[in-house]
């Protein structure tokens, strides 16, 4: 009956460390696919690029080769600051091309520099993985 037990108990550990692995970001879902889009996930791709608090990554929704939006994934920013990052800056790249936005200079929003600076770099990025994986 131990035996039953135990081997039980490594076959539920198994199991579990299988189940949150797959779960883990990681970069073989970095570019995946939602609603007829393509989806870049920045979380792997810019954990060195830090905001004012921590990193800022982000989704970008590609169709046809053009932005549809991006999208800021959750992050440790001051509320009150990144909510201007999400309603001046996120939809600067909306309707552009990749080749476009890569190239694009997009200002940074007052008082959110580094946010915006941070998320500009991720947008950055995950162009130009699109762009080498697509």
């Amino acid at each position: 009956m131990k035996k039953k037990t135990f081997l039980a108990a490594i076959f539920g550990c198994i199991l579990t460390t299988a189940l949150l692995t797959s779960a883990m970001p990681g970069k073989n879902n970095v570019i995946s696919k939602e609603n007829g889009m393509t989806v870049v996930n920045t979380t792997t791709l810019a954990q060195d690029v830090d905001g004012y608090n921590d990193v800022t990554p982000v989704k970008i929704y590609i169709k046809g080769n053009k932005i549809v939006k991006v999208e800021a994934l959750p992050n440790q920013e001051t509320p009150r600051y990144f909510a201007k990052v999400k309603k001046e800056l996120l939809s600067r790249w909306n309707g552009m091309t990749v080749k476009k936005a890569q190239t694009a200079q997009v200002d940074v929003v007052t008082g959110a520099t580094f946010s915006s600076k941070s998320v500009i770099e991720n947008v950055r990025r995950g162009l130009k993985y699109f762009n080498s994986h697509k």
